[in-house]
């Protein structure tokens, strides 16, 4: 028992973590290695953010598919975060009249192609 617990350990520790690719509507596969993502279970409406400052690109879980908004400063993922109702702020953000502000268009993000 001992041995075999001792092996699952090695094995965890010398595993190989590659970065997490998520299915982004419209844009295929997306890397987020250079994003800090966090789960959100305080939402019933989004799952998971994750914003990377470099891009200011962030990528949502909305009921499970993802989203990606681009030219988001970071006063606009923190407030997301920080918002008494998640849903809310981000129907009144994202959604709607609100809905192309963001959008990514053709810009070049951190797309993986198969």
């Amino acid at each position: 028992m001992i041995g075999a617990a001792t092996t699952l350990i090695a094995l965890l520790l010398t595993a190989e973590f590659g970065s997490e690719t998520v299915d982004v509507r419209n844009r295929g596969a997306v890397d987020l290695a250079t994003y800090e993502c966090r789960d959100t279970p305080r939402s019933t409406l989004i799952q998971r953010a994750c914003y990377d400052p470099a891009q200011a690109s962030m990528i949502v879980s909305v009921k499970c598919a993802y989203f990606q908004y681009c030219d988001l400063p970071p006063a606009t993922f923190d407030g997301l975060m920080a918002a008494p109702s998640m849903g809310q702020f981000f129907k009144r953000n994202f959604s709607g009249d609100t809905a192309g502000q963001h959008d990514c268009g053709d810009r070049r993000v951190t797309v993986v192609r198969p």
